[in-house]
């Protein structure tokens, strides 16, 4: 199997909850797929960084990252992922709102403004979470080429009205999932 039948394997395996859940969208669900178990897990989080950056191959940015904290082991793992490949990409994290303290910083990470950059999530249902990076991201100069994320839960059609490239490594068909 290929990289992208592994990672589907570790999504349904260890991500897909089964059980009655409010999501962050204050949607309920039947199921969730708590991505965590994925881009946090030491085989699997590789995968999620080639996999992504294969998604995205044909697209020029030079930073990757999202809105903490879906996005943070997305953005790290196509980090590791693009060294191993000899690509330079750096990564970024989004706060949900700015510092009070220290240099105020609402986005940490190397210096986004000027730059081409991928917002990405873990999963995505109304695309709020990873709209709300973009917004941060427009304000600090970068230029947002799209978003990726690993499964879309049916934000597509929001993050596109938005004026966004959007691609998603696996829907909810991919993982035999009915939204």
């Amino acid at each position: 199997m290929g990289d992208r039948d592994d990672l589907r394997k570790f999504i349904s395996d260890l991500a897909v909850v089964h059980g009655r859940v409010v999501l962050s969208s204050g949607r309920e669900a039947d199921w969730y797929v708590d991505l965590r178990r994925v881009t946090l897990h030491h085989q699997a989080a590789p995968l999620v960084g080639r996999v992504l950056l294969d998604l995205t191959a044909d697209w020029e940015f030079d930073a990757v990252g999202g809105l903490t904290l879906g996005a943070d082991p997305v953005a790290l793992s196509m980090l590791h992922a693009a060294a191993a490949r000899e690509r330079p990409l750096d990564a970024f994290v989004v706060r949900k709102e700015g510092k009070a303290h220290g240099l105020q910083r609402r986005i940490e990470g190397p210096e986004v403004s000027g730059r081409r950059v991928l917002a990405v999530e873990d999963t995505s249902t109304t695309g709020g979470s990873v709209l709300t990076a973009v917004e941060a991201l427009r304000e600090a100069g970068a230029e947002v080429v799209g978003v990726a994320v690993i499964v879309d839960r049916g934000a597509g059609d929001a993050v596109q009205a938005a004026g966004l490239a959007y691609r998603a490594a696996y829907t909810l068909a991919d993982l035999g999932l009915v939204a």
